[in-house]
């Protein structure tokens, strides 16, 4: 810049527009004029310093103005993205702390909603009975009691002790309580059909327990008379034993439970309404054997002991023993009720066979053959 106003000294007749001009336009001197002032040439290089020449060319040269303006453009724009990304990642921030605490918050709440949904939702379970998990859509409700009717040799305790032992092989600990026969005898059963219940018993799986009708019916009047006739008595001390804890309880039979409440239904009512609530209460699944001599739901009116029970059951088996009018006979099984769980209704066709158990045929229904009243259920 500085040689521009030597050369310019050498030359004449210059002037401060002309300075000015050369200096943004970068002309050469060859274009001033040759007259020229000495005072005017100290006058302009003492007012155009270095810094308004400068000043000068940025204002009035249109590239250097574009540049500057892009430079500004593109801060503002990178202080803008930073300024909203910063917004956003305090956002995102902000949100994840919320969450947390949220959760915190919610995690009580979610973990009382799942308590509760698990509650609502009831477990099925299946006996492994071959053919007769076929008569239900999913299975029997865990926690409910079940009445396995049906006369005598139709197959009700082989059915109960099939299921107690498939029970223990899937892992659950089984209670049989009998009133009526051994425990001996009904090892003996089941060695015969070939479940080893002598593994289950040394495992701790399985409990066979012999038990005196008269022994409980004497202690439900003691209790009722110390709680003065009330209806809450404490069932486990006279019917469940305190050093075992079943996940299935097996009841044979409540016939003779009811034949030691002679003449005293009230009580024999009461003592079953609270023996079903303490299994409910624990959820114990039970099944309950009762012995009829009719089957009383086919409609004809005769009275059989322990009726009621039927009415407090939340399910019913009934196991039938056919009689034929040509001189043969024959076993069928009806699930007749079950709550909560949708059944197969009918009566069909079941063996008992060796060493293998009882076997369901659920595509069998037992139909008439030939005229009606072919066969008789018993």
């Amino acid at each position: 810049m500085f040689d521009l106003f030597k050369r310019s000294k050498k030359k004449r007749g210059t002037s401060k527009k002309k300075v000015a001009k050369a200096i943004s336009k970068k002309t050469s001197i060859k274009n001033f004029p040759k007259k020229s002032s000495k005072k005017i040439l100290k006058k302009s290089v003492k007012k155009i310093t270095k810094k308004v020449a400068v000043k000068k060319i940025i204002k009035k040269h249109p590239k250097v103005k574009k540049a500057k303006i892009k430079k500004a453009k593109t801060k503002k724009i990178t202080k803008r993205r930073i300024s909203r990304k910063k917004a956003k990642i305090k956002k995102v921030v902000k949100k994840k702390i919320s969450k947390k605490k949220g959760l915190k918050k919610k995690g009580k709440k979610t973990k009382k909603i799942l308590e509760r949904k698990s509650e609502d939702v009831v477990t099925k379970m299946k006996l492994g009975i071959k053919g007769f998990d076929d008569l239900f859509a999913e299975g029997i409700p865990e926690g409910a009691s079940v009445l396995v009717e049906g006369g005598p040799g139709s197959g009700k305790t082989i059915f109960c002790l099939q299921l107690a032992y498939n029970a223990c092989l899937a892992g659950k600990k089984v209670l049989y309580m009998t009133f009526e026969e051994p425990e001996k005898r009904l090892l003996n059963h089941m060695r015969a059909f070939g479940w080893n219940a002598d593994k289950y018993i040394k495992s701790g799986h399985l409990e066979v327990r012999k038990f005196n009708s008269l022994d409980v019916a004497r202690s439900v009047e003691a209790l009722l008379s110390e709680a003065k006739r009330e209806l809450l008595i404490d069932i486990q001390p006279i019917l469940i034993p305190k050093d075992f804890k079943p996940d299935i309880v097996c009841i044979d039979s409540l016939s003779s439970i009811a034949s030691a409440f002679s003449g005293e239904d009230a009580r024999f009512r009461v003592y079953m309404e609270q023996l079903f609530k303490y299994l409910e209460s624990h959820d114990i699944t039970s099944f309950l054997i009762r012995e009829t001599s009719h089957p009383t739901h086919l409609g004809v009116s005769y009275t059989e002991k322990g009726s009621a029970v039927s009415f407090l059951s939340d399910g019913i088996i009934v196991l039938y023993s056919i009689i034929f009018y040509d001189g043969n006979r024959g076993r069928g099984l009806e699930v007749l009720k079950m709550r909560g769980e949708d059944i197969k209704r009918k009566i069909v066709e079941v063996d008992i066979i060796n060493k293998k158990g009882m076997i369901v045929y659920p595509n069998r229904q037992l139909k008439i053959k030939g005229s009606v009243g072919s066969y008789k259920l018993t």
